[in-house]
């Protein structure tokens, strides 16, 4: 994640965490995303971020499968191209767009490989 997001890192976030009021393991999540301005956290981790601890920072909380479609939803183009050109990333085995996709898709975001399918 480093290398492919070097500005992404968020640093200084510690002091935060025990003012936290999520789940006890996920409070550096949410410290670090109040220290960054982050405006959505995006986790299949749900239950653990209740909506009132999120309030006070208005922090969204965001699936995956959604979070896919919203983009989506905005950026098209640039979405459908994305899923067009990570999968020659891989090389070990190689895996094709529709492969990816399964991927995807059994990865938890079934609802945006359905989306994004007719678009390839």
């Amino acid at each position: 994640m480093r290398d492919a997001f070097p500005d992404a890192e968020v640093c200084g976030y510690e002091h935060l965490v025990p003012q936290m009021t999520c789940d006890e393991d996920d409070r550096h999540v949410l410290a670090a995303a109040v220290r960054g301005g982050a405006a959505v956290i995006v986790t299949f981790n749900l239950r653990d971020f209740p909506a009132k601890a999120l309030a006070p920072y208005e922090i969204e909380l965001v699936g995956p499968d959604n979070f896919l479609l919203d983009q989506l939803d905005l950026y098209p183009q640039v979405v459908a191209q994305t899923v067009l050109d990570v999968p020659g990333a891989y090389e070990s085995p190689p895996v094709t767009a529709r492969e990816f996709c399964e991927l995807l898709r059994r990865s938890g975001v079934p609802k945006f490989v359905r989306a994004i399918t007719p678009m390839l």
